[in-house]
């Protein structure tokens, strides 16, 4: 099982005297590999009708490329520090990058819907290393008073990629096929596994390591129950289902017994080092807030442009982008002045950024002007950038440097639970109030309602007319699914500003002299 307090740092030496070029090579491998895990949570998405002709799936069948991915890929997240750890970082890293690439060629390759279920499954375990292996390996890159800027330009890769993998998804599909939305990681992969090979040192290893199967086990059941009910939720009617019911109690069960073993076990999987760090468990608050934000906002857009607004596929994939420039503007900015400033004011402006942009949405009609979206977007993409950088760096500021590579796994574990349960919570909000609305406004359909009488409205929505009526049924339902749409973001906004009070409980990094801290991974 594994001991965090006795495990070897997954480092090297200190080195100051590292040539800068293999760094910044390094630096540009590692963001290769989280753009490539980050786009494939999504790219995938807008692909699916046209898997769906080709595996010959029913559109509930098809979701399950979807799902084996995203199962997968959450439930290997959390032994990632033990891999690194027991067969180190390097070898963990390359392995990862080559059996993702080559999963993904797979998925590309695939006749049947078996088939590329089992290749979304490998690359789901394959790509669950990558994102927490390459934030281990840029903190460990550079010295302290340059981790901000590294921070900021590998949170790039993980804000944009969920964000702009549906606009990518869908070119690739239209212009060539959907098998070159799989088929697009090879280049990266094979140039971010050279680059690694080459230039990435080794850290050291444990072979005395043994491997807490108890608590694995334990936290795979809950979190792929968790991750199954939110997935098929919607599709099962919830807690109307026994599949549903099951995956819950599954899911509860297994949380439950993960968090009694790791309090008791002599070695637990997760060491409870990592949850006594004060800003850290305060940080995984935040980013599991985040989470929830950062995905269900995309989700609710896309389809409030496209049915609401009437804006093509392509439009509203450019009125979405706009969110994206303001992330990285955001990122690159807070990573400029994180180590002049304090890390606390920069999360508090970016919270107050995300909750004002969604504050301003409760107020939109399908109406709504292409300035006010595309300034909306902005100012909201701004905001996270603002709280992911000095997050990041702010968390493992106080975290011992043994627990960082358990640490980055797990918050990524958090992040991604986060997104699951935002996009599964708004989509079941959004159904439920749109139901409750129409009922609530069809109670005024009745031939007493003076409205209904007047000359416009008596001859498109004549009550007595079957044609007409079916008109006035379609109008509700488009009223009763905007207020729906504002329930969410009243719903987000709510989510982010409880958030603010736990910067009270975060102490701001120590200011450190150039070099310190630094821990040398290169050759």
């Amino acid at each position: 099982m594994m001991n965090a307090t006795t495990a070897p740092a997954a480092m090297a030496a200190p080195d100051a005297t590292s040539p800068g070029l293999t760094r910044t090579l390094v630096t540009v491998c590692a963001m290769m590999a989280t753009l490539m895990q980050a786009l494939d949570a999504t790219i995938a998405n807008v692909a699916l009708p046209y898997m769906q002709g080709s595996l010959s799936a029913t559109a509930d069948q098809i979701t399950w490329v979807l799902t084996s991915y995203i199962v997968a890929a959450a439930i290997m997240t959390a032994p990632v520090g033990w891999l690194s750890a027991r067969f180190g970082r390097k070898s963990v890293f390359i392995v990862s990058l080559v059996g993702f690439t080559v999963a993904s060629m797979l998925c590309g390759v695939a006749q049947s819907l078996t088939q590329m279920v089992i290749f979304r499954l490998a690359q789901g375990v394959f790509g669950a290393a990558l994102v927490p292996l390459s934030q281990a390996t840029m903190l460990d890159l550079y010295p302290a008073e340059q981790r901000g800027q590294a921070m900021a330009v590998w949170g790039m890769g993980v804000m944009l990629g969920p964000i702009l993998g549906p606009t990518l998804g869908g070119w690739l599909t239209d212009a060539y096929n959907w098998r070159f939305v799989f088929y697009v990681n090879l280049p990266f992969g094979v140039l971010a596994t050279a680059g690694l090979v080459l230039f990435l040192k080794d850290s050291k290893r444990d072979d005395k390591l043994r491997f807490d199967w108890i608590g694995f086990g334990v936290l795979a059941l809950g979190i792929g129950a968790l991750q199954m009910m939110l997935d098929r939720g919607e599709q099962k009617d919830w807690f109307s289902s026994t599949e549903i019911i099951a995956e819950g109690v599954l899911a509860g069960l297994g949380l439950y017994l993960f968090t009694v073993h790791m309090i008791t076990a002599e070695k637990p999987f997760l060491s409870p080092r990592l949850f006594k760090d004060r800003n850290f468990a305060a940080g995984l608050v935040i980013m599991f807030a985040i989470g929830m934000v950062l995905l269900a906002t995309s989700a609710l857009l896309a389809p409030y442009l496209q049915n609401l607004g009437g804006y093509p596929v392509q439009t509203a994939g450019l009125l979405m982008a706009p969110r994206g420039f303001g992330t990285m503007m955001a990122m690159m900015v807070a990573g400029r002045i994180i180590s002049k400033t304090e890390p606390r004011l920069i999360m508090l402006l970016g919270l107050g950024l995300i909750a004002w942009s969604l504050w301003e949405m409760t107020g939109w009609t399908p109406n709504v002007s292409t300035y006010e979206l595309v300034s909306n977007s902005i100012v909201q993409g701004a905001g996270l950038g603002f709280v992911f950088t000095p997050l990041t760096v702010t968390a493992f500021a106080t975290l011992a440097p043994e627990l960082r590579t358990d640490g980055t796994a797990l918050f990524s574990l958090v992040r991604n639970v986060g997104s699951a349960i935002g996009v599964s919570i708004t989509s079941f909000l959004l159904s439920q109030n749109t139901q409750i609305m129409h009922a609530a406004l069809a109670e005024h359909v009745t031939p007493f309602n003076r409205m209904l009488q007047a000359a416009g409205a008596y001859q498109y929505w004549n009550i007595a007319n079957p044609a007409t009526l079916g008109a006035l049924n379609a109008e509700i339902t488009r009223q009763s699914t905007v207020i729906a749409y504002v329930d969410d973001f009243k719903f987000m906004m709510l989510i982010t500003l409880p958030t603010a009070l736990l910067l009270l409980l975060m102490k701001a990094p120590a200011k450190q002299k150039p070099g310190e801290g630094h821990v040398e991974v290169l050759d």
